[in-house]
Order: structure tokens, then sequence, then C-alpha cells
């Protein structure tokens, strides 16, 4: 069963829904209670909204230290879109707020020259092969809605996407994988790369 966090961040209708499209039980926790981490094979951390009201829900909802022990279980977490951005150390939006810590990085504000958000559909530039990519055509497309990013491509970066700069796509270090597109809003390449999650657990 994967347990998707509710931190009053967007709609997690349709995530769950393609969770179980592609055949995996959810629930979705409100609070972060540690005597039942263990009852899930994988924890999903979705999300839009702005960084420091994130991290300030995760703190009052009690999954800060939810997570850090999910994590060191060793079972998959996945975060998507600002659940990405919150793996990482630190995020510039409205002000400086320490994220979760999970990878090294910080995200920042894209470039002002862009038009953003960052919305529609981007080509991946596979960069590091992966299972989380079987089955996906060479360069797949995927939906994006962002206005921030990871500041630089890290060892942890798997693939990009080009948009007028280098955007970090995906990333993963061992049990931890961030996805800075939708793959619920992705059409059968969201799902297929569901699928691949899914074989993780």
């Amino acid at each position: 069963m994967i347990a998707i966090i509710d931190y009053g961040a967007g709609n997690l209708n349709s995530i769950q829904k393609a969770l179980e499209f592609v055949g995996e039980e959810t629930v979705i926790l409100e609070k972060g209670k540690l005597e039942e981490v263990n009852k899930y094979s994988g924890l999903v951390l979705p999300g839009v909204g702005a960084f420091p009201g994130a991290m300030q829900r995760l703190k009052n909802n009690n999954f800060i230290d939810f997570i850090a022990r999910f994590v060191a279980s060793g079972r998959p977490f996945l975060g998507i879109c600002l659940g990405m951005q919150l793996l990482f150390e630190k995020g510039y939006e409205e002000e400086k707020t320490l994220g979760l810590g999970l990878l090294k990085g910080e995200i920042h504000k894209m470039d002002s020259h862009l038009k953003i958000p960052h919305m529609g559909w981007n080509q991946l530039e596979i960069i590091k092969n992966d299972p989380l990519f079987d089955g996906l055509p060479e360069n797949p497309h995927f939906y994006f809605v962002h206005s921030y990013q990871l500041d630089q491509v890290t060892d942890d970066v798997l693939a990009t996407a080009a948009y007028g700069t280098t955007v970090p796509a995906v990333v993963r270090k061992n049990n931890v994988i961030g996805l800075q597109f939708h793959p619920e809003k992705s059409g059968d390449n969201g799902i297929k790369l569901l699928k691949n999650f899914r074989e993780l657990l």
C-alpha cells in the first residue's frame, strides 16, 4: 500500500487515481504517526504551492520525523513537483527556508527572462539509465507546471528538460526519488513511470 501525504498543498485526487489505476492500493495521510510508518510499502509527497508554507504544514502535521523514519527504512519515497523541491536542503521562495535535506541542492526561482510558470509538455533528456525509465520512449514527454527549480545538475539528477535553461526533472538517490513534472497528468508516459515506481516497492 502506498501512503499519500496530505499537507494541504493541492488536490490529491489525480495522483491517487493514477496510482490505483496501475494497481496499487492507496491511503491519504493527514498526520504523520510514527507508529504507522511500517504499514506502507511506498510514500508519495505531492503538492503545488509555496515552499515555506509547505514545510510549515509538514512540521505542523508531524510529517518531518515520519518521512525521515520512512526513508531510513529503505522503502521508496517519491516527491512530485513541489514535493520534489522539498526533498532538498533549502528553498528560496519568498524567503530562505530549510527543506527536508534528503538530497543536496537548493531550489531557486527560474530565470527572469523565461515565461513563468513553466507550464506544458516538455521532452526529457535521460542522462542516467534507471529502472524508472523502463519501457519509456527515448525522449519521453511529461507535463510540467512550476516556477522554481533545482539550481544545478547534481549527481542525483537522472533526467533534465530544456526550457531556456536546463531543468533537473528526475532525481534519485537510493530510495528517494523526485519528479519535477506531474506523472498523473502526463498520459501514457506518466502511467508507465508510476508502474515502474510501483515495481520498486
